[in-house]
């Protein structure tokens, strides 16, 4: 418990003094250097502190405590992580950008900008979209765990389109897919005049919250192109799941 108690401590006095070394910290608290030391190190290795790089080493906070401190107070907003990538996703590519969010068994389209180009996909604010037949259902779907990926089944899956995947098995094929690549990839599966593809947004606990995509009239893509920005949107959403939080475990367990 001491150990704990002085490593929170360090924490604390860090975030008052910052940028400091060990044996600044050390004579401030009162305690051993090789106390502060350890405590230090913990602190590394939990993605809370980081050098500053030069001689001696000097140590500042990372973001984590700004993101621990606005997710206690409600202040991290989806919305403000996410548009600012989304702009840059937009420019790289110049296509329509979306951006849903998961509503229990639902996917709900809340952000959307655009294209510059003169043929460009317009859908609603607010609209409902498919988990099976969009690529932003399909990357949230892929995302959960698999019991919740067999009561959306359960539920029978529609056919909007003539490439619609409605056969069960087909489904889980292509969400293992998904899971693998990182993306989720629609050619026509919900409206035969869309294409799209997405990644999945992950939350600190390790859930979807919602999905990020580039959508185009299917005229004017095939699916080479759509795999081309998979990479695309697969960072995008990697870097909007690392702003809201989240930790891949093999990334946590490398730290």
């Amino acid at each position: 418990m001491q150990n704990v108690l002085n490593t929170l401590r360090v924490l604390e006095e860090l975030a008052v003094r910052q940028p400091v070394g060990v044996g600044d910290l050390a004579r401030a608290m009162e305690l051993p250097k090789s106390t502060v030391q350890r405590a230090l190190g913990t602190l590394h290795t939990a993605g809370w502190i980081k050098q500053t790089g030069g001689a001696p080493t000097r140590w500042t906070l990372t973001t984590k405590a700004l993101l621990i401190g606005r997710q206690a107070t409600g202040e991290l907003d989806l919305r403000d992580v996410a548009v600012p990538v989304m702009e840059e996703l937009r420019r790289a590519v110049d296509e329509t950008v979306h951006l849903a969010v998961a509503e229990g068994e639902r996917v709900v389209l809340v952000e959307r900008l655009e294209t510059t180009q003169p043929v460009r996909i317009v859908l609603p604010l607010g609209q409902h979209l498919s988990g099976h037949a969009s690529a932003n259902g399909k990357a949230i779907l892929a995302a959960r765990p698999p019991e919740a990926v067999e009561r959306y089944l359960a539920q029978g899956l529609t056919r909007f389109t003539d490439t619609t995947i409605d056969d069960p098995a087909a489904l889980r094929a292509d969400l293992e897919a998904v899971r693998v690549c990182g993306y989720a990839l629609n050619q026509g599966e919900w409206r035969e005049d869309v294409s799209a593809v997405a990644a999945a947004v992950i939350g600190p606990d390790g859930s979807p919250v919602a999905s990020v995509s580039i959508n185009m009239p299917s005229s004017r893509c095939d699916r080479d192109r759509l795999v081309e920005l998979g990479e695309h949107v697969r960072t995008a959403a990697r870097s909007i799941s690392a702003a809201l939080g989240y930790q891949p475990p093999d990334a946590a367990r490398a730290s």
